[in-house]
């Protein structure tokens, strides 16, 4: 059995239909239990997204949504947008908007959490995530070494799917050989990665707007030389997913299956990525930053993803295979072939663009991966390396974070030289283990965010700016806060 059975084979057992479930049932869950807080605090997301508070022990809210939404907005938007359309067909589309509707909410629920249970590191630092709230929310250190080593490994395993995204772009558009992307690619991360989480928030503040304004503007563009194929994309998105398309109709539980996958993959709600940043912002109450990343979501999936899809989509130029279909050639499985021999991925928004703006298109979209994809891999990095210090209770040794940094470059550089398959399979274990333990752990210790969210409530009616007091709450082990 070669490499990618195998990974394969773990792939199938973790993603099962029973995660796609869990995933859609506890975003509905929360998002009853909050009162469909998603929608009813939009306003409050807005208001609180620019505000600027920081601290020397955390960035402002701004730059830990920027940090979250390096990570979120990702070559998932573009190449993850491409795969969920030709494995799940078009109606993919539709649960992945779904998907990050209910997640927003169980965004809001971990990133509240984070905050509730922040700590200070070594350098005196705000860190938090899933591990910390674990331990100190559910008492279960066992748990939560579980959940920090999941989230090391599958850090890695993340990064390489963007660094393989980027390698095959910059080949499509320039030619340029994989093993000279690669060792550039890897130089200037290490440069990057020895400046810090402040140096990689300071980064995802400038480059993250920027790169997405960018992205949208051309997407635009391609939409309105297409406009008139645009009433029927919503409509072909909306048959596929119920089954009632002529083509794609017997494709509704793999739409299901491929949307809910890539909507976790891009927008990660649920999976505990997002509390890692979520955590280290510098808030007077844990709520408003919950609120902050719970936007987060609507901005990479509703936005970003959604304009992937209608560029693809409003072209018609991308394939579908047929799930039925195994063992034989991606050619042989062909459902609808309007790009034959094109690898699904990037290459789909690459030919797309491409037809609409003849010479610019290859060159355009391998410019906006190489931002996307890079600012993805710091957040992924600085998601890995709050567990590596959670793992050494906050005072790693230098040749301990040194070693798991060469092992992260390692990993990443990897991933880049190897299949595109084996990559994203390898992505998609990754963010499946992490989201098990994570909603498991959330479900457990909702009560703390929910007592947060109506102690927030509570003062905004009475006109007051929430500030946290976790005793008043019966909330303990929140050090940061006590102080």
């Amino acid at each position: 059995m070669n490499v990618e059975s195998i990974v394969n084979a773990v792939l199938a057992v973790v993603w099962s239909p029973y995660l796609v479930v869990l995933c859609l049932a506890t975003g509905l869950y929360f998002s009853v239990r909050t009162r469909f807080v998603q929608l009813r605090a939009l306003p409050d997301m807005l208001r609180l997204m620019f505000r600027h508070e920081r601290s020397d022990a955390g960035v402002s809210p701004f730059q830990a949504l920027s940090l979250s939404l390096s990570s979120r907005v990702g070559v998932g938007n573009i190449a993850g947008v491409a795969m969920a359309i030709a494995f799940g067909g078009p109606g993919a589309i539709f649960w992945m908007w779904i998907v990050a509707f209910l997640g927003a909410s169980s965004a809001f629920i971990e990133s509240t959490l984070a905050q509730i249970y922040k700590d200070r590191d070594a350098k005196g630092q705000y860190r938090g995530g899933p591990a910390y709230y674990i331990e100190k929310g559910l008492g279960q250190r066992w748990y939560a070494v579980l959940f920090a080593l999941v989230t090391v490994l599958a850090g890695a395993m993340l990064a390489g799917t963007q660094s393989n995204a980027i390698t095959s772009a910059v080949n499509e558009a320039w030619d340029v050989p994989v093993m000279v992307t690669t060792g550039v690619l890897l130089v200037v991360l290490a440069a990057i990665l020895l400046g810090g989480v402040r140096r990689i928030a300071r980064v995802a503040e400038w480059v993250v707007p920027v790169m997405a304004v960018a992205y949208l503007l051309v997407t635009a563009v391609v939409m309105v030389l297409n406009v008139e194929r645009v009433p029927e994309v919503i409509a072909l998105v909306l048959r596929s997913a119920f089954g009632v398309d002529a083509a794609f109709g017997a494709m509704i539980g793999t739409a299901i299956q491929w949307g809910v996958r890539r909507g976790v993959l891009s927008n990660e709600a649920g999976m505990g990525s997002g509390a890692h940043p979520a955590a280290a912002a510098e808030v007077s109450h844990p709520v408003k930053q919950g609120l902050v990343q719970s936007f987060s979501v609507y901005i990479d999936t509703m936005v970003v993803c959604s304009a992937t899809a209608f560029l693809i989509l409003s072209t018609g130029l991308y394939n579908v295979y047929d799930p039925a279909v195994n063992g034989v050639p991606d050619e042989a499985r062909l459902l609808l072939g309007n790009l034959p021999g094109v690898e699904a991925g990037p290459r789909f928004v690459q030919h797309a663009v491409e037809s609409a703006l003849p010479g610019f298109g290859k060159s355009f979209v391998a410019l906006a991966i190489l931002p996307f994809a890079f600012t993805t891999i710091l957040a992924l990095y600085y998601m890995a390396e709050t567990n590596v210090s959670y793992l050494c209770r906050d005072r790693p040794r230098g040749w301990v974070m040194g070693t798991f940094q060469l092992l992260f470059l390692a990993a990443t550089g990897y991933s880049a030289m190897n299949s595109a398959t084996v990559a994203w399979a390898l992505g998609d274990i990754g963010v499946g283990m992490m989201s098990w333990l994570n909603i498991i752990a959330i479900l457990l210790l909702q009560r703390p965010a929910l007592a947060a969210l109506r102690d927030y409530e509570d003062h905004r009616r009475h006109g007051r700016d929430p500030l946290f007091n976790p005793k008043l709450l019966g909330v303990r082990n929140t050090r940061v806060w006590a102080q």
